[in-house]
């Protein structure tokens, strides 16, 4: 299948440009297992990488040549043009931005780089939390640092890649998702403090245990970039000054009667939930490593009651996903990526999954809902060439 897509993906390319691409390159999307709004808190995430991909073909232009930017997606539309010369948010269709935002974000770095075509096409579903826009980044990112031999280590592109989504796309997360599709492992999770950016494999073995992670994409779309996680992110900085701490990574479960009596109720249930969240990271992954993923699932559980009562990101089809996929025989069950949409992630036998997925739609049906976008995760690899 992928290289199917590679080859269909090339052909489309000149179709579109009337050349062939110097390379295509891939970065997937992920899942968040569990950690959510850690991230941009300088906590702790455990994200792994999905068999999700965007990929991207890519031509560089005659350095001589005006510094030019076009890009197109197999999934319609036209080309789009920009100059990169005073190259601003403004002169780009919002989808586009999280090409040419990584083109923005290496020019800061002080690259000045040439004009490139570069052809989209991604199955990472969009809106659906899996991080579909650090998807399109790092693949861009990957193949610009490949193709230019800009000598960037993946730690960097990371970070340029979330500049990109900050400050040109303008939606203020974390480095949770670049990290998973930049430095993902088969059969692994991605254990990431985000304050010191180190990082830990974490085995993953779904597979050999009889497991698969489902997800349930809910056909509730969100957007980053939105007012509801700005709003979020503004709550947990103004609880971590509150507090004393630089940020909330820094206040401990011990902490948290303190924390009750110092802040209004808004702000102490986000503060709740970042605190309790890390602490479940933490345990998760000492689980994993003694006991194997079968044994995590209360923990999933937990998480997303905290996302539901004290977060307030999740909705009534991510609680009926979750609630049915429990009821179903599913291990463990929680929301996954920004919420207020998206998807649900259940940990179950892979024997089960028609079962849990037939109860998770019938559910849907009766709640008069939209049906939902059921399938299969494995933990996969990271961001690559593909030719």
């Amino acid at each position: 299948m992928k290289d199917h897509r590679m080859n269909t993906l090339a052909e489309n390319f000149a179709t579109y440009f009337g050349q062939t691409p110097d390379a295509c390159f891939a970065a997937p999307g992920r899942v968040n297992l569990i950690g959510e709004h850690t991230d941009y808190n300088e906590g702790y995430v455990l994200p792994f990488a999905i068999d999700r991909l965007a990929m991207i073909g890519v031509k560089i232009h005659d350095g001589k040549a005006e510094r030019r930017l076009r890009i197109a997606s197999t999934h319609g539309g036209p080309v789009i043009e920009v100059q990169l010369h005073g190259l601003s948010p403004a002169s780009v269709e919002p989808w586009a931005r999280y090409v040419a935002g990584v083109f923005w974000a290496l020019e800061l770095r002080g690259h000045r780089l040439p004009g490139a075509d570069i052809l989209l096409d991604s199955n990472v579903p969009i809106g659906a939390g899996l991080s579909s826009s650090a998807a399109i980044e790092c693949a861009v990112a990957l193949g610009l640092n490949e193709l230019l031999e800009l000598g960037l280590e993946r730690d960097e592109l990371v970070l340029i890649c979330q500049r990109a989504e900050n400050d040109f796309v303008g939606a203020p997360t974390g480095i949770l998702d670049q990290s998973a599709s930049l430095l993902s492992t088969t059969e692994h999770a991605l254990f990431l403090d985000c304050r010191t950016k180190e990082t830990e494999q974490i085995q993953l073995p779904l597979a050999a245990n009889g497991l698969t992670v489902l997800v349930i994409d809910t056909k509730v779309s969100h957007s980053h970039d939105s007012g509801g996680y700005k709003e979020l992110v503004r709550a947990c900085t103004q609880g971590a000054q509150e507090l004393g701490v630089v940020a909330l990574r820094d206040v401990g479960t011990n902490r948290l009667e303190e924390a009750q009596r110092a802040l209004v109720p808004d702000i102490y249930r986000r503060v709740k939930h970042i605190v309790t969240e890390n602490q479940r990271v933490l345990d998760t992954v000492a689980l994993l490593r003694t006991h194997g993923p079968a044994a995590i699932g209360d923990l999933l559980v937990a998480s997303h009651a905290s996302m539901r009562d004290d977060f307030g990101i999740s909705c009534d089809e991510l609680d009926l996903a979750v609630t049915t996929s429990m009821a179903a025989g599913a291990i463990g069950a929680r929301m996954t990526g920004g919420g207020f949409g998206g998807s649900a992630i259940a940990l179950l036998e892979a024997s089960r999954t028609e079962e849990i997925s037939v109860a998770v739609c019938e559910a849907f049906d009766a709640a008069g809902y939209l049906r939902p976008d059921i399938f299969s995760v494995i933990p996969g690899a990271g961001a690559r060439r593909l030719s």
